[in-house]
């Protein structure tokens, strides 16, 4: 606290007592204990002057007296108004200088003007005022004056908040002040200081706020403008997701199968989420936010332009203020548009860059984006997906693609991002991530998923599906026609096309490949794979696997997994592949890929394994059978010694206390791996070369142990959770029924039975009694 100490020592040196640091010293406390002082209008002004000079206050505790004496019930705030605009201007270049200088960490010696607000109580008074009308009975104050008050007290209030530790987490700790703060919304005048500083707070909350606790929640919603419900989306981001744990270990599926053992019933994330459904309008508000157009830019030096703008325009905050000086300028009619000709037509607007008009609205899509996207991942998913088709959000979405979401003259030089959906980049970035992720979470396992396509390509799936003799699928047979996309391409196509345009270490083709292989997830479609097949998608994957040079583990798991989805069970893919990989050096560099990390490839091994197991039965026909004398791929995972050395490393890659949602599959492939040597009678044959890889390996008991322990786990896992047994169903095509029943002639504890994992093991190594709990 060097900044608010004077000197210790007198001009004739001897030691003195500091009375500034015993001031200090008894506000710290006081904040600690609650005893004692606790703001500074309980100390004499003279004392106050004597001692700011010396300890460097700039005189705020002296201007937070006269505010407090200023502000009582009943006053002229007014003069209260005036001392608050003396401090604000001196704390707001201190916040500017946070927000420019990559938000160093909140001290006192960085920030010594709001460090000395808050210790001298100027966040409790600011609180103080701000609710005071709720605790009185005062009425006669002028409007404008009340209104520019509150706007003054809020932007202090977030001020502190970011440049001063601690600030956030106290008013957080105070639900009655977190509850009144959304009473302020109502005001327009007041609503964009009052959407900042509640998410500040929200984000350091220890306990999710409720939302059905706000008072009249829906008439409040109802009452934004589309503006506004885009700026509340900032805040119900917070509100509808389940907090992050954050510890790696947490997400290991053991400990989460746990957590929901203790958590039966549902989450407040969940609950809000419901709240918010109930809402009328709501989700056809949003619809709309998503899918209005914005005037297109024009002009070469337009990028150039909208990275100069994002430099500095850094949050929210600086941007809507900005906007909204713009809108203050000239009164705003209420009237609400899907388009932005009902946006302010004032002067001050229409000289802002276009650049800055296009990012502001890019700034509202991510966070509307993100809220349909969690709603859609949540248990009211078909409630959401039925809302979402009935208010046209993907032909919406699918006329805005060339013109805002991927421009053509959109720079392909990103930077690269991981696939963490919270990493600090820009607008444009984010908003093409979010759009993806929106349409991986629809599309997946949903029948709603032919709306991504239009009327001519429907007819495509149609015609594919009578030329190769097969019904067409339920799903595209009930597909509304009227909701589909428009255009002279769907949603998917235009997709697909970004997509091969991608430089090789973009960080979109992650997001992109998840996107294009959620359509295909499910029970296995042969009309879906041949209209990407014709579209070159194989040929364009495995480019990027082999040809590109990509070294991004994310994007080549994204890829292996879509090249699965793609070929399983698909003759002609095979074909097209074999054609690709014409060279021994092509497929080389494949299955180098491949080996190079199993947890991303396993499962296009289980895809080809699948899909071999399913062409051998097929040896009445023709054209399979040359496939299969002539795909290098299925040869080599016909070959016993590859499958059994893929077995092998899954397993070994894996134990019950490493699992996650990310590396499970591990699991399940060397269980498909088994469950197809089952149905040929071969089980034993499989369990004894583990075991002699073992004995190889100089490990006895080590692979053997750790399968049963997995197995173990996984008869807790899923025989307990109907959606993922499903999965695993659809994706197989193996009924759960054949899956339980392997797991439990495994896990069999008669030592005599050739397909127990027991019998394969050793006495002195058998290590089968510990609880799965156990380290």
């Amino acid at each position: 606290m060097a900044t608010l100490v004077g000197s210790e020592f007198t001009c004739t040196g001897r030691k003195r007592r500091n009375s500034n640091n015993s001031i200090v010293t008894k506000f710290t406390s006081s904040k600690i204990t609650g005893k004692g002082f606790s703001r500074g209008t309980q100390l004499p002004g003279g004392l106050l002057q004597e001692r700011d000079k010396r300890a460097k206050w700039h005189g705020i505790p002296v201007l937070l007296q006269k505010l407090y004496e200023s502000s009582h019930p009943n006053s002229d705030l007014s003069h209260a108004h005036s001392f608050l605009k003396v401090l604000s201007s001196q704390l707001s270049m201190e916040a500017m200088s946070f927000v420019t200088e990559d938000r160093k960490t909140a001290q006192e010696s960085t920030f010594p003007n709001t460090y000395t607000f808050d210790l001298f109580g100027g966040v409790e008074l600011l609180v103080e005022i701000l609710m005071r009308p709720t605790l009185t009975m005062q009425k006669k104050i002028p409007k404008t004056v009340n209104d520019d008050l509150v706007k003054d007290c809020l932007s202090v209030l977030y001020n502190c908040c970011i440049c001063t530790e601690g600030v956030t987490k106290s008013l957080a700790a105070r639900d009655d002040f977190v509850l009144f703060l959304f009473t302020l919304m109502t005001n327009k005048k007041t609503f964009l200081q009052t959407a900042t500083l509640i998410e500040d707070i929200l984000g350091v909350k220890k306990e999710m706020i409720q939302l059905d606790g706000i008072p009249n929640l829906s008439g409040l919603v109802q009452s934004f403008d589309q503006q506004q419900l885009a700026n509340f989306c900032r805040i119900l981001s917070v509100t509808i997701s389940e907090p992050d744990i954050g510890n790696d270990d947490k997400h290991t599926l053991l400990a989460k199968n746990v957590q929901q053992k203790c958590n039966t019933s549902p989450s407040r994330a969940e609950v809000n989420q419901v709240t918010l459904l109930n809402i009328p309008g709501f989700i056809e508000r949003l619809c709309k936010l998503a899918t209005r157009k914005v005037s297109e830019a024009t002009g070469a030096n337009f990028l150039q332009e909208l990275e100069d703008w994002y430099t500095w325009l850094d949050n929210a905050l600086v941007l809507d203020a900005l906007m909204q000086m713009a809108t203050e300028e000239g009164e705003q009619s209420n009237t609400e548009s899907s388009d932005e000709s009902s946006l302010a037509t004032s002067p001050l607007r229409y000289r802002l860059p276009q650049s800055m008009k296009i990012v502001h609205e890019i700034m509202y899509k991510v966070e509307v984006l993100y809220v349909l996207c969690v709603l859609l991942m949540g248990r009211q998913r078909n409630q959401v997906h039925k809302m979402l088709a009935e208010f046209r959000l993907i032909p919406g979405l699918n006329n805005l693609f060339d013109k805002l979401i991927w421009r053509k003259y959109t720079a392909s030089n990103h930077v690269v991002h991981g696939q963490n959906e919270n990493c600090d980049c820009s607008p444009e970035i984010s908003f093409k991530i979010q759009f993806l992720r929106l349409l991986q979470s629809f599309s997946d396992h949903h029948e709603n998923k032919y709306l991504l396509l239009n009327n001519q390509e429907l007819n495509e799936l149609s015609a594919i599906s009578m030329k190769a003799n097969i019904p067409e699928v339920e799903a595209l047979v009930n597909t509304d026609r009227s909701l589909v996309c428009d255009g002279k391409k769907g949603l998917l196509t235009r997709l697909l096309t970004v997509m091969k345009r991608e430089p090789p270490d973009s960080s979109f083709r992650f997001w992109q490949a998840r996107a294009v292989e959620s359509f295909l997830r499910g029970a296995t479609s042969y009309a879906d794979q041949m209209f990407l097949l014709k579209r070159g998608l194989l040929e364009h994957i495995l480019f990027c696997i082999i040809d590109s040079g990509c070294t991004s583990r994310d994007v080549l798991q994204s890829y292996f997994d879509l090249l699965g989805e793609l070929m399983k069970f698909n003759i002609d893919a095979f074909k097209r592949f074999n054609k690709y990989v014409n060279t021994p050096e092509k497929f080389q560099a494949f299955l180098t890929q491949i080996n190079s990390s199993l947890v991303d490839s396993n499962m296009l091994v289980r895809c080809i394994v699948l899909s071999l197991d399913r062409f051998e039965s097929q040896t009445e026909d023709v054209k399979v059978m040359e496939v299969l004398s002539e795909c290098c791929l299925l040869s080599y995972v016909a070959r016993v010694e590859n499958r059994l050395s893929f077995l092998f490393r899954l397993i070994n890659i894996i134990n019950v206390q490493t699992l996650t949602q990310e590396n499970v599959s591990c699991l399940n492939t060397s269980l498909v791996i088994l469950m197809l040597a089952r149905r040929k009678a071969k089980l034993p044959f499989y369990l004894n070369a583990l075991r002699e890889k073992e004995y190889a390996d100089k490990y006895p008991g080590c692979l053997l142990n750790n399968f049963h322990y997995l197995l173990r786990f996984w008869q807790r896992h899923y025989l307990n959770k109907d959606k993922d047994s499903t999965c695993l169903e659809n994706s197989s095509c193996i009924p759960f029924s054949y899956w339980k029943e392997t797991v439990s002639v495994l896990l069999d504890s008669d030592r005599t039975s050739r397909c127990a994992i027991v019998s394969y093991i050793d006495e002195p190594f058998v290590d089968l009694d510990r609880d799965l709990l156990e380290d």
